[in-house]
């Protein structure tokens, strides 16, 4: 399976500054899997250490930071010397021993000659939960799932994937059909890579979703281990909901669509867990659409997605006829499975960070906005091909950014006004 992080990797091999690298991402979007594949094709040996329940090496590390002392244990864990000129050393599930990952900064300081990774699928909750960060001692690299360019390469259709980095959309265009059914396919089987893999070997609905229904336990089995338990009913409360609340046609979260009264200040820690815990991503409202974006932002209002666009469609229960050939139950959904896989892919396909428009008083919304160098950009997504873009109209006349964005099952076009682009093609934003 090909991952474009490994580029990454590859970059921050060769740099001369190069530091500790803490790769951050959800359970299952295929860390483990990408560091070693990163060692396999890039160094003579990978020492790869694992502190889940591995108390003897979690022990090594919490009587100092002796890098001299500690490099030995490493080297009878892992069964032979490491050498710093050619063996890439991991620590996986690194949120278990605190000291491990405190001793990065020792890693950095005494000896940057040693090429070493480490990851955890909770250690975003770790990081609040009193677990010091090595502040200005190591790199940071998010692994999301498989993006739709990715999963087009795992499935074999590679030249489907680099073609659409050309932006040429004469060539894009001409292969539409193909690009809009295995469009269909990816909104079901979503971009974790074991049921990826699985789709690819046996082409099995029910097979993935069987994959994706295990995630979700595994998930929920997380809340429970981790998460305080004043905290695990409101988690599980925010989880749940997040469908209801995207299928609504105003997607802001509201609390009182989880119980009647209910206020954002209960749920805040339960959905501070969850978006450090890498499984739901937070866009905020700007009310202002000017530069900086972030300048904006409204703390207090924000729509919620979940990690992966196959694990939206498990938890709402859609089976693969309803999403691939369409009904009119499923009329409803659409909407929100796009702006799902649009967020999704703007987060992993592309550097910039998504908001929403929008204020108590407006007349209307506008899905995304995104700021490219010094430009507000509004999006509009649409599910298919019929579209009416009146809230992006509105947008505009109010006001004439230089450039609006449409995501559509439409081919290609740059009107004065707006640009639509395929969904299939969101890279090319």
């Amino acid at each position: 399976m090909e991952r474009f992080a490994i580029e990454e990797l590859k970059r921050w091999k060769e740099k001369p500054d190069r530091k500790p690298l803490v790769l951050m991402g959800a359970r299952q979007v295929g860390k483990t899997w990408l560091m070693k594949e990163f060692g396999r094709q890039c160094y003579k040996n990978t020492a790869y250490i694992s502190f889940y329940n591995n108390s003897k090496m979690k022990q090594v590390f919490d009587s100092d930071y002796d890098i001299k002392r500690i490099i030995p244990y490493l080297n009878i864990e892992v069964g032979f010397s490491i050498t710093p000129e050619d063996t890439l050393i991991i620590f996986d599930e690194i949120q278990n021993a605190p000291k491990a990952f405190e001793s990065l900064k020792y890693f950095c300081e005494e000896v940057p000659q040693y090429h070493i990774i480490a990851a955890g699928s909770l250690l975003g909750v770790a990081l609040h939960q009193g677990v010091s960060y090595p502040v200005g001692k190591v790199e940071l690299l998010n692994l999301y799932p498989l993006s739709f360019r990715e999963y087009l390469c795992a499935i074999g259709e590679k030249p489907l994937s680099d073609a659409l980095l050309t932006k040429d959309f004469k060539l894009i265009d001409a292969f539409s059909e193909k690009y809009i059914y295995h469009l269909k396919n990816y909104y079901f089987v979503g971009g974790l890579p074991e049921a990826v893999e699985s789709f690819r070997l046996n082409t099995d609905y029910n097979a993935v979703r069987q994959i994706q229904n295990t995630i979700l336990a595994q998930y929920k089995g997380d809340f429970g281990k981790h998460a305080g338990a004043n905290e695990l009913h409101r988690i599980n409360m925010i989880w749940e909901s997040i469908p209801m609340q995207l299928a609504k046609e105003n997607k802001k979260f509201f609390f009182g669509k989880i119980k009647a009264g209910a206020r954002s200040s209960e749920f805040e820690l339960a959905i501070q867990w969850l978006t450090d815990s890498g499984l739901v991503y937070k866009v905020n409202r700007v009310n202002e659409p000017h530069v900086p974006l972030a300048a904006y932002k409204d703390f207090s209002a924000y729509k919620l997605f979940v990690v992966d666009i196959g694990l939206l469609g498990a938890m709402s229960e859609l089976d693969a006829k309803s999403i691939i050939n369409g009904n009119t139950l499923f009329v409803e959904f659409k909407g929100a499975l796009a702006e799902q896989y649009v967020l999704q892919q703007i987060v992993c396909d592309t550097s910039y960070t998504p908001y929403y428009y929008g204020s108590e008083k407006a007349t209307f919304e506008q899905d995304f906005l995104i700021q490219k160098e010094m430009d507000v950009v509004p999006i509009e997504v649409k599910a298919e091909g019929n579209v009416r873009s009146q809230s992006l109209k509105a947008f505009y006349e109010k006001y004439h950014p230089k450039k609006s964005v449409r995501f559509s099952l439409l081919p290609y076009c740059n009107q004065d006004w707006m640009e639509n682009i395929p969904l299939y093609a969101i890279c090319a934003l």
